[in-house]
């Protein structure tokens, strides 16, 4: 992760006041943006040409990964289109519901062995069901997460892959624990991934938390925000959003960022657009606000 002593430094910078933060917009390129949610959330379950073809046509040039049991049988052909197509897998979704010996749940270890066998280097978003910690107290959960996490780094750094922890509720996905987890472990490998659609509930508070998640941050997930609203929203029609989106462009992040697809029902490629809509809108009123100081 060369990224996080780049982005050490510069927030270093911000702190003593040797350079201002700038409100560039570049980050919201097309070519920056990483399509999310989109493989179980199609209506119209396109496979892995088919989503190919449907990304290079909106101009969309990196892809998470996320599945469900029935899409691991085509994860091996995912991976080979999307290279073919020069689409880059920058991450692969990992629901880590059990570890035992080493060895992850079933569909985890299905989808870890491919990426292995594959060779290709990705990033593993991780996160845990509530029941992986149980009844355990805050200390539990924090020493159990530090051992999961070191064994899966040592394991992914093996075939060059790396980890994002991701926020998905819960005491894991709160990024001060993660925060904490990573400095416990010592690992440049292991970063945070950070979903708006999954902070809500941080919406008062993301000014200051998102300068502790900074140097840790290797992608960006946006979605609309409304306060005490529904979970997914698209982006430009919330009300939060573009103040969460300043603090992100100000704040000297050059990582990717991603738009959801994580709707019921819908042709994800109508959700997509809409996004990516909102996200032009939302570009064009970040170049009519003052700079954050």
């Amino acid at each position: 992760m060369k990224k996080r002593s780049i982005v050490i430094l510069s927030l270093g910078l911000l702190l003593v006041g040797a350079c201002k933060p700038d409100k560039s917009t570049d980050i919201l390129e097309r070519s920056n943006i990483i399509a999310w949610c989109i493989v179980p959330f199609d209506a119209n379950e396109r496979g892995p040409v088919e989503r190919a073809a449907m990304l290079k046509e909106l101009g969309i040039t990196k892809l998470a990964y996320d599945y469900r049991a029935r899409h691991i049988p085509q994860f091996r052909d995912e991976i080979r289109i999307l290279e073919e197509e020069g689409i880059e897998l920058s991450a692969v979704w990992l629901w880590v519901q059990a570890m035992e010996d080493n060895k992850l749940d079933p569909d985890s270890e299905s989808i870890v062995r491919i990426v292995e066998e594959t060779g290709v280097n990705t990033e593993f978003w991780i996160s845990f069901p509530e029941e992986f910690f149980g009844d355990m107290d805050d200390e539990a959960k924090f020493q159990k997460a530090v051992k999961t996490i070191r064994k899966l780094d040592e394991r992914f750094r093996k075939s060059g892959c790396s980890i994002a922890l991701y926020n998905h509720g819960a005491w894991f996905g709160d990024p001060e624990n993660q925060i904490r987890i990573i400095e416990a472990i010592g690992s440049e490998t292991i970063g945070i991934v950070y979903n708006f659609h999954h902070a809500h509930h941080e919406i008062d508070k993301f000014e200051t938390l998102f300068p502790k998640m900074l140097p840790y941050l290797t992608a960006v997930n946006l979605n609309g925000m409304i306060k005490d609203g529904q979970k997914i929203v698209t982006i430009g029609e919330g009300e939060e959003e573009l103040n969460m989106i300043r603090v992100v462009t100000a704040s000297g992040y050059d990582g990717p960022v991603g738009i959801l697809g994580h709707t019921e029902g819908e042709d994800i490629r109508v959700v997509l657009e809409r996004n990516l809509l909102g996200l032009e809108e939302i570009k064009r009123d970040l170049e009519k606000l003052p700079e954050v100081q």
